[in-house]
């Protein structure tokens, strides 16, 4: 995951919060009180893969990387008030990125990259825990598992030894992030950043049992980082 894209988060988040906190006239004063509210999201994702070798593959000196890109993600918030600090969220949306693999030990270039663009379909169910207000401000923590269905899998189709590399259509993945609350005239804005990690593997392993692509791995897992404006 680039550090570029987690410092550019943080450095939005504070800034809004610092010019947030300045306004004088407090903003929708009963908007947390109402039991359900809704709401849309708009961000930026940078994903990329972790790995992990099996060492008794038969590939010797596997070595695997990943050039990951920035993606756009857009769903919908509906938001169940558990207690004044915790709410329970529901985020359907879609979320589509791009990256290229390079498996380094493989001679040639037609064989050593493979690109992965995907489309998925995202659905997180979020723990929303947050601080009492503060004027015009609110920072809040986030914690949930999220499902997974990847529209451009290919999970089906031909191998890496017909170009293509797969991965598995649905997956499970946890979230953990941070954010603020910024209570403006109209609505609340909320900008976030977060985690993303798959829980299983991802890897759809190629009809050879010995491919020089997907043999030489025992785990392949998403690790992402989401930056989030929601308006609710």
């Amino acid at each position: 995951m680039s550090k570029k894209f987690i410092i550019f988060g943080f450095f939005l988040l504070t800034s809004i919060a610092f010019f947030a906190q300045r306004e004088k006239v407090e903003y929708l004063p009963t908007f947390d009180q109402r039991k359900i509210h809704y709401g849309f999201y708009l961000g930026l994702n940078q994903n990329d893969f972790k790995f992990s070798y099996n060492n008794n593959s038969g590939v010797p000196n596997a070595d695997i990387t990943v050039e990951p890109s920035v993606g756009f993600n857009v769903g919908l918030i509906a938001d169940l008030r558990l207690h004044k600090n915790v709410n329970l969220r529901l985020e359907p949306g879609l979320m589509t990125n791009s990256k290229k693999i390079y498996f380094n030990h493989l001679p040639t270039p037609q064989d050593s990259v493979r690109e992965v663009s995907s489309t998925y379909l995202h659905v997180p169910l979020i723990f929303k825990f947050s601080t009492d207000r503060y004027k015009n401000i609110r920072p809040y923590v986030l914690a949930g598992i999220s499902y997974d269905y990847n529209f451009s899998s290919n999970e089906e189709g031909e191998d890496n030894s017909g170009g293509q590399f797969r991965t598995k259509t649905s997956n499970f993945m946890y979230e953990v992030g941070v954010g603020i609350d910024i209570y403006l005239y109209y609505f609340k804005f909320s900008p976030s950043i977060r985690g993303v990690f798959a829980l299983p593997s991802e890897v759809k392993y190629d009809n050879d049992p010995n491919s020089a692509w997907t043999a030489p791995i025992n785990y392949m897992g998403t690790r992402g980082v989401f930056l989030t404006l929601a308006f609710e």
